[in-house]
């Protein structure tokens, strides 16, 4: 018998956390939508609680994502054990990017910004900043939704 915290569990969890923050929610907001306490939300996000299968689709209909999206780089989270006992699985290094207070402040203002010329000067600008991808894939402009 195995003992601990899934690994899947663990990631679903973040996962939660990370859609949580970036909607800009607290943990009691979250629970209040849900009917939970803040210490249930706390459990979920940190793999302690399973999230059964109706309480994965109320958490996809409050935080606006599809379920699926919890489960976006299970494999890739649950293929690599922790090089820790106590440290968590899964989590990649652009899902611990986002997972920073100050990461999540910037989405938020960036996806503030009304003209998208502006988005887009602002999302070069950044990505001279940051230098040569480690991905190869050079400058990307044309991804934008606008």
């Amino acid at each position: 018998m195995t003992t601990g915290r899934s690994p899947i569990d663990v990631h679903v969890g973040r996962k939660v956390r990370l859609y949580r923050t970036l909607r800009g929610m607290s943990q009691g907001d979250l629970g209040e939508a849900l009917g939970l306490t803040l210490q249930q939300i706390q459990q979920y996000e940190h793999g302690l609680n399973r999230i059964g299968a109706s309480r994965l689709y109320q958490l996809g209909q409050v935080l606006d994502v599809p379920v699926a999206s919890f489960f976006e780089g299970v494999a890739e989270a649950t293929a690599r054990p922790p090089s820790d006992p106590t440290e968590d699985r899964g989590a990649s290094p652009e899902l611990r990017g986002l997972a920073k207070r100050e990461t999540l402040e910037l989405i938020r203002a960036y996806c503030r910004i009304p003209d998208p010329t502006v988005r887009m000067g602002l999302l070069n600008l950044v990505r001279v900043l940051a230098g040569p991808s480690d991905e190869g894939g050079g400058s990307r402009s044309e991804d934008t939704d606008d």
